[in-house]
């Protein structure tokens, strides 16, 4: 019987000095994603400017994955993660030149839209390194028995930074103004840097360094596609994404359906956050190892039906609880997916893993917005919203029925295993 210590990873130095770094990275990058879409909506006065955003971001995100996860299973995830940081501070310090007055005073608004979309899309690239380089640094930082504790503080603190970072970005563009808001964001990035050389160099795991291209990433995809263990779980995160995404048209309920205004439109923004980081938080405390296939199909089915609740609600407090509850859902079936992604992943393909983890889940995210506001148009929104909750619950039931590995994983055995080998 595994013994759980819901501290175990923080009692661990590095994982520390990593968290703060983590925390310090996605705060300033959160707060950067919701000032730059203040700013270009500001010039341009146009909602398809806006979707160029995410257009710029994803494309190089997306195409340049596979090659990403090759290249950080060749090299020295540190180095890797530090360099990561370093172009990303490059990234901040030109938001933040292409913002402020006294430089672009006389630059034409084309011209500062123009750069902006060019710093994005070169963070969309930079987007594709920095998960598969995080996902392969933490197993490098604690013994292989804590992985699941060491993914549950890690995702935490990721969530936990972004919702925190979104809501001080918003109030900061009124407190400091959007240039002074870009440089507080190039000054975190770049505490982050220095941070990081608090963390030790690893050993590169890899047998077969200087691997022709092709043949890594034909691996790598092989392994996802061959493992039905995780290929469930992509799958299934990928569904529950993709059909049951709320968030691009929560203003449509708040404004229609519920009428409850702007401040209405946050509590229901704050609701999924809310019952995210909390069940995040408490999952520390709870084993996952046991059934944590049946655990994981459970959480999925779970937040479909608050999906499907939160379409049918004409209540604005039952609405918010239900989006409390896909939150929470959401939130355990993301720790269950990333244990299972660490148990089941070898070493030294842990980069290319992630990747393929990343194209999943990256796609589904802008492609789930894209369906929710098409369904939204064409069904209504309550529909829509309904739809995608029912098209959640089908995804589980199938999954469940034909992909018996998932349905009957338990990682007990892994962990014990990992204990020995820890």
């Amino acid at each position: 019987m595994v013994k759980t210590d819901p501290y175990a990873a923080l009692r661990i130095k590095e994982f520390n000095i990593f968290l703060l770094v983590r925390l310090l990275l996605v705060f300033g990058w959160s707060m950067q994603f919701i000032v730059i879409e203040w700013q270009v909506y500001s010039l341009t006065k146009d909602p398809l400017s806006l979707g160029i955003i995410g257009l710029m971001e994803i494309i190089p995100a997306f195409s340049m994955a596979l090659f990403a996860g090759h290249i950080v299973d060749q090299r020295e995830k540190r180095n890797l993660f530090a360099t990561c940081i370093a172009l990303f501070s490059l990234i901040s310090l030109g938001l933040f030149l292409l913002t402020w007055p006294k430089l672009v005073a006389n630059w034409s608004t084309k011209s500062i839209l123009y750069g902006i979309y060019a710093l994005v899309f070169f963070g969309g690239f930079l987007r594709s390194f920095f998960g598969p380089t995080i996902f392969s640094l933490v197993a490098l930082l604690v013994p292989k028995n804590i992985y699941p504790n060491a993914a549950t503080w890690s995702t935490s603190t990721w969530k936990t930074a972004a919702v925190l970072g979104a809501l001080f970005g918003g109030f900061s563009i009124g407190w400091m103004g959007v240039d002074k808001t870009l440089c507080l964001v190039f000054v975190l990035v770049a505490i982050s840097f220095v941070i990081t050389f608090q963390i030790k160099k690893k050993p590169i795991l890899n047998k077969k360094i200087g691997e022709p291209v092709k043949d890594s990433l034909k691996a790598g995809v092989k392994f996802v596609f061959h493992n039905k263990a995780i290929l469930g779980a992509l799958t299934l995160d990928m569904i529950a994404v993709l059909f049951g995404g709320t968030v691009t048209i929560l203003s449509v309920f708040a404004q229609d359906v519920l009428k409850v205004g702007s401040e209405g439109f946050g509590v229901l923004n704050a609701s999924i956050s809310l019952g995210s980081i909390l069940t995040m938080f408490i999952t520390t405390y709870i084993p996952i190892s046991k059934n944590t296939g049946k655990k994981l199909l459970v959480s999925v089915f779970i937040f479909g039906i608050s999906i499907i609740g939160f379409g049918l609600s004409s209540l604005f407090w039952l609405s918010v609880l239900m989006l409390f509850i896909s939150g929470a859902a959401d939130g355990i079936s993301m720790i269950i997916r990333q244990t299972i992604l660490q148990l089941k992943t070898p070493d030294d393909m842990r980069g290319r893993v992630s990747s393929v983890n990343s194209m999943f889940v990256g796609s589904s995210n802008e492609l789930g917005a894209f369906e929710s506001g098409l369904a939204a148009k064409i069904m209504g929104p309550v529909t829509g919203v309904v739809f995608g909750g029912c098209m959640t619950l089908l995804t589980v039931l199938v999954i469940g029925k034909k992909n018996t590995v998932l349905r009957n994983l338990d990682l007990t055995e892994d962990m014990e295993v990992k204990l020995k080998d820890g």
